[in-house]
């Protein structure tokens, strides 16, 4: 028997069926390593010394695959086949040649593209060793984030406070974000007018025709820049007599776009079903995996992390086939068509995604999926289907007018297409960002030489328009352009933003928030280079040339830590002043931009003669006089968020402190404010008596932004907890309240968490007694942090109820008696009832759960072997044990995770596994 190692449970399941009973196929649940959240993880003094750590996840799965391997005769690595799955087996074998489990046995490298048997059986037959360059690029990449984000950050946190954290590759994407708000904010618009005739033919047949030259000279769209001259144009075609000049119909071909890598399905996805990047890989995931079908678990798409767009021989000719059955031959291009990645380092060994067969058409697809799995499967289907199909055939007519006033010529344009073949538009047709209305119109048959009537003139004054915000879809499409990080990246990224609050999705586009900005304008100032597009660009094609084992891995973290390490040096004598006055100049345009009268921006409302500026407070940036404590005025960063806020000096000096009015029952003032913990809203003010009751506060809903916070939203917080209906059985209330953990509605002693789509101030009454009564058949722990799950279904053999909760570790699936926790690649949102029995299947098998009866059974036959006294006695003995155990169990894990920790020295080469005390104390023994 051979034992196989891959990734998740799904594909341990769908391979394990395929292989047969001469396999073991276990799951490693991703990294079962990683790098210590800790200094230290990554020694440049020591060449780079990498000190890498089981947690206890990973410590179990090592456990199982080294008790699998006990009498096995072989060990299979078929990981993913990306870096990422590459370093997942490179960790699984030095955990394994850690605890000295595979001596002499054979180790065999194996990847498919596909979780479908032929693709199974294929690469079985073909197998290979650890891809050591392709470790290598993954540790080189994996050193400089630890790097950049172990040391830059600290350098924030001291210089910038209220600043979350730097990225590598986050901060770069950040900084087009922040560039593109600040060229909003300084775009002068510019004004122009358009003249458009609505012509007659002399067959009575109406088009419309635009202004596009006079007396000999082109005008092109911004020359007619006001409305006397747009009045004068006017006035003189009201006049002219009109003739066709030229008529010119020239055939013209589209062709299919290919099909689809990593990058363009999260923007097309973005586009046509508004789905986050997250999001789409998570759904691609699913269908990578595979669902059952006819009895048979397959995989529906080829692996979704890639920037190849070519596909297999087998593939082209199972996407023709489909064609010539399916639209006919009039749509199969007599030649298969061959596409090349245009992208920057595009690996073209990577095939596109496509489905895994293209018969499987989506409708029949759509009854084993979710509806999210379905709509993006159908997406990948008709992009890999039309990317074989024949061109469009178009003919684009330009029609030349010439308008007479006297000696006077103008002249006009129409322009139409008219689609002759639809060819692969009949199926697919690719979405675009921020495109412009295109004439599609047909024109009129119409000859050189005939007269046509005027019908109307019509002048409209526009204005140029500053270019728009980034969509999470154009934001990946230019960091492809550019090629900044890789495709597996950019969802992690995006998201990244988010969580740390230095964007905010509003519209479908991404804003850079205060803190975002901040964050950029600090990096441009004091580590330009490390933000700079073209940098980060050519440190990817580094970590490319490692991967094609050209250069050596710690070479490229040698050259990039000699410069990195002085600029961090650099920022020690760096004063605050400094920072203040380099965000001051950067930012103006943001925190100070120009008032209407022409005044000067910067000078104080409140006194008159103090300059405004940036200032640094404990929770944060925000904007105060020069002239304080004598002018105690202060705002919030962006000027547009306190519009009409008064004369801001009653927070008393206090950043971050904006007035939104009078509570019109207490007339206490109503005020927004920065606190440690993030915004609040305040009613009245602190008293210096200790006795007196504090002011009543109340936190922000996450995704309510300060600058969308009015007195109205302000009193509705305050007025928290409200009562929203009464329970159907007791009939006590129900109150919606905010808490620690965030918004949930309570009833007695119940709590259950509000969900992302629901709002605390609008939650109505049904819903609330749905949470409710939804967690009283759940039951679980009861605080306002638990939650009430998402019910999956019943047990279909104990008929108990299977719900997915989120715990403090992450989401779970339970049956109320067993609790299993979702791996890394499964989201609480997509998993299904035959997902969530496989994992509590697994965890009982496994000892876990909430089971203590096993442990206190061990524990008793323990102290039997000791000789201790009576049973009760024995009982007690053994939980007291245990509960030692236990506890010494959370000393040492406090210990691994205290950032102060002391980094062990070793002379390991490459690589030290850190998991018990005993290992540190021999490392500092043999050191």
């Amino acid at each position: 028997m051979k034992v196989v190692v891959v990734e998740s449970p799904a594909k341990a399941k769908t391979i394990n069926k395929y292989l047969g009973r001469d396999y073991e196929v276990l799951a490693s649940f991703g990294h079962i390593r990683d790098l210590p959240a800790k200094d230290g993880s990554v020694d440049p003094e020591a060449d780079f010394r990498m000190l890498w750590e089981l947690d206890d996840r990973g410590s179990k799965r090592v456990s199982e695959i080294v008790r699998a391997l006990k009498g096995a005769d072989g060990l299979i690595l078929a990981t993913d086949p990306d870096r990422e799955g590459e370093a997942i087996s490179w960790h699984v074998v030095e955990a394994l040649n850690a605890r000295k489990a595979i001596k002499g046995m054979p180790i065999e490298r194996v990847t498919f593209n596909a979780i479908t048997k032929a693709a199974v059986d294929t690469a079985m037959r073909n197998p290979r060793q650890i891809d050591q360059a392709l470790v290598d690029a993954y540790l080189a990449r994996r050193a400089l984030d630890y790097l950049v984000g172990f040391n830059l950050s600290p350098v924030l946190w001291r210089k910038l406070p209220g600043a979350r954290s730097a990225g590598r590759v986050q901060s770069v994407a950040l900084r087009l974000v922040c560039e593109r708000e600040r060229e909003i904010e300084t775009f002068k618009p510019r004004e122009y007018w358009s003249l458009v005739a609505t012509l007659v033919t002399q067959d009575g047949a109406v088009f419309e025709a635009r202004l596009v030259g006079a007396d000999g000279k082109r005008i092109q769209r911004l020359d007619v820049g006001n409305g006397e001259d747009a009045a004068a144009f006017k006035r003189d075609l009201e006049l002219a007599t009109f003739q066709v000049g030229s008529v010119e119909a020239k055939p013209a071909k589209r062709h299919p776009a290919p099909p689809f890598t990593t990058s363009t399905l999260q923007q097309e996805a973005s586009r046509k079903l508004g789905m986050a990047p997250a999001q789409t890989m998570r759904a691609a995931q699913k269908l990578y995996e595979g669902v059952e079908i006819g009895g048979e678990t397959v995989g529906l798409i080829t692996y979704m992390r890639t920037d190849g767009v070519d596909m297999a021989p087998e593939a082209i000719a199972d996407a023709r086939r489909v064609i010539g059955k399916e639209y006919g031959e009039r749509y199969l291009p007599d030649v298969p068509r061959r596409y090349s990645a245009k992208a920057k380092n595009a690996q073209e060994a990577h095939e596109a995604v496509r489905p895994t067969d293209m018969s499987r058409l989506p409708k029949s697809v759509a009854r084993y999926v979710d509806a999210e799995q379905a709509k993006l499967y159908d997406l990948i289907w008709t992009r890999t289907v039309a990317s074989q199909m024949e061109s469009a055939e178009l003919e684009r007519t330009t029609v030349d007018i010439v308008a007479s006033v006297g000696p006077r010529k103008i002249e006009l344009r129409a322009t139409g297409q008219v689609v002759k073949f639809d060819g692969f538009l009949t199926l697919y047709q690719e979405g675009k960002d921020d495109e412009e209305d295109e004439d599609g119109k047909r024109l009129p048959p119409m000859k050189a030489g005939d007269a046509l009537k005027r019908e109307r003139i019509v002048s409209t004054q526009h204005f140029t328009e500053p270019p728009p915000r980034f969509s999470e879809a154009s934001l990946v499409k230019r960091m492809e352009e550019l090629g900044i990080g890789r495709p597996s990246t950019y969802a992690a990224v995006l998201q990244t933003l988010r969580d740390r609050e230095y964007v905010r999705i509003e519209k479908k586009r991404l804003v850079a928030e205060d803190k975002g900005r901040l964050v950029t304008g600090f990096l441009e100032s004091f580590f330009k280079r490390y933000v700079e597009y073209d940098f980060t660009a050519d440190l990817e094609t580094q970590l490319d040339r490692v991967s094609n084992a050209e250069i050596d891995w710690r070479e490229v973290l040698r050259d990039f830590w000699k410069d990195f390490s002085a600029a961090i040096s650099g920022t020690k004598e760096l004063r605050v002043t400094e920072v203040l006055d380099a965000l001051n100049d950067l930012l103006g345009a943001h925190i100070f931009p120009e008032k209407a009268d022409g005044s000067n921006p910067r000078t104080c409302p409140t006194c008159g003669s103090g300059q405004l500026s940036l200032k640094l407070g404990k929770f944060g940036a925000f904007v105060g006089c020069s002239n304080y404590p004598e002018c105690k005025y202060t705002r919030q960063l962006a000027a547009n968020a306190v519009e009409g806020e008064g004369d801001g000096t009653s927070g008393g000096g206090q950043p971050g402190t904006r007035v939104l009015g009078d509570d019109p029952v207490t007339g206490m003032s109503v005020t927004l404010r920065d606190g440690r913990f993030g915004p609040f809203v305040q009613l009245g003010e602190a008293s210096t008596d200790k006795e007196a009751p504090k002011p009543k506060r109340s936190s922000l809903p996450k995704g309510l932004s300060p600058s969308d916070v009015d007195l109205e939203k302000a009193l509705r917080l305050l007025a928290l907890p409200r009562e929203v209906a009464r329970h159907p059985e007791s009939g006590e209330p129900i109150l919606a309240n905010l808490g620690r953990f965030g918004p949930y509605v309570q009833h007695g002693k119940m709590y259950a968490n509000l969900g992302r789509d629901d709002d605390v101030l609008e939650i109505g009454a049904n819903r609330a007694i749905d949470l409710i009564v939804a967690k009283e058949q759940g039951g679980g722990r009861r605080g306002p942090a638990s939650d009430p799950g998402r019910a999956l279904g019943n047990h279909p053999e104990t008929g108990k109820a299977i719900v997915v909760k989120s715990g403090k570790y992450g989401p779970y699936v339970t049956d109320g008696t067993t609790n299993a926790t979702l791996p890394k690649t499964l989201a609480a949102d997509d998993i299904a009832l035959p997902q969530a029995l496989e994992l509590i299947a697994a965890r009982e098998a496994a000892g876990g759960g909430k089971k203590k009866a096993p442990a206190r059974k061990t524990a008793t036959k323990t102290a039997a072997k000791a000789g201790t006294a009576k049973a009760p006695a024995k009982k007690a003995a053994g939980t007291k044990a245990a509960a030692g155990t236990a506890a010494k169990s959370t000393a040492t894990a406090a210990k691994t995770s205290t950032p102060k920790t002391t980094t062990p020295k070793t002379t390991t080469p490459k690589t030290t596994t850190a998991k018990k005390p005993a290992a540190k104390t021999a490392a500092r023994k043999k050191a």
